[in-house]
């Protein structure tokens, strides 16, 4: 098993990328903590795991807030003894447009897409170096590539996340801690919809979320949008031993979208 005898946390693990990343982690031997804002959520993935016969935690909170972004660690050492790696997963998709924008939807962005995951790394490397080594994977994006017209907010926290990744890769190099980005093109999520339909976005007459969603999936060269197993396989790769020389890499698993 790639993950036997590691422990890690996954956040918006309760659904979508999240979710599968974290059953396939457990499948593959690793003690999980499966942290969503959805309590019943993480705590569904956490029983599915547990059930199948792996380690899990649910731990449910908002990771706009600090202590909270920090505490996921502590718990996740407290329950398994230790931290091997980290998923920082969540995102949110901020608002579409850009002239005339509530600066409250820019803060909350930027707050999910890189505050908080910026502070859960913080607090993940320490744990990492008393193991003599881990690796940390933040969710990216096709939009942190390449810039968005319909997501300029996004695009801007992505990249930035981009930015984090390389230079933490660096920094922590010499220590044995990788840092890779994972960047998702079209994947077949709950929150695509929310993507293609967001409350500032005009969607054009006779269109629905579903078949806007269907229209953006046959853009990439594949002529579909990918399933969350392809995103959490991604992940297992980079997160595992198998990827034990990479580093600094924003890996776009796309379907040729950035070719």
């Amino acid at each position: 098993m790639r993950m036997a005898n590691k422990v890690g946390l996954v956040t918006a693990g309760a659904s979508g990328m999240g979710r599968a990343g974290a059953i396939t982690f457990a499948r593959e031997g690793a003690a999980v903590a499966v942290v969503d804002i959805n309590p019943e959520g993480a705590a569904a993935v956490a029983r599915e795991i547990i059930d199948a016969g792996g380690q899990a935690i649910a731990l449910s909170g908002d990771l706009r807030d600090d202590a909270f972004a920090g505490d996921i660690v502590k718990r996740t050492v407290a329950a398994f003894g230790g931290l091997d790696f980290a998923w920082n997963h969540v995102g949110h998709p901020g608002p579409s447009s850009f002239e005339g924008i509530d600066m409250k939807d820019y803060e909350l962005a930027m707050d999910i897409n890189v505050r908080s995951v910026f502070v859960t790394a913080s607090h993940a490397v320490p744990e990492m170096r008393v193991r003599g080594g881990g690796a940390l994977l933040f969710t990216a994006s096709t939009s942190g590539i390449v810039g968005s017209p319909y997501s300029p907010v996004y695009s801007a926290a992505k990249f930035g996340v981009i930015g984090m990744t390389k230079s933490l890769a660096k920094r922590y190099a010499g220590e044995n801690i990788r840092v890779n980005a994972v960047c998702p093109g079209t994947t077949d999520t709950p929150m695509l919809r929310v993507f293609v339909a967001r409350p500032d976005m005009q969607l054009p007459p006779g269109e629905t979320a579903e078949s806007l969603v269907r229209k953006r999936a046959g853009l990439n060269p594949m002529k579909r949008p990918a399933q969350p197993q392809e995103i959490a396989n991604a992940a297992l790769f980079l997160l595992s031993d198998e990827a034990s020389f990479i580093t600094g890499v924003a890996l776009a698993v796309d379907g040729g979208s950035t070719a």
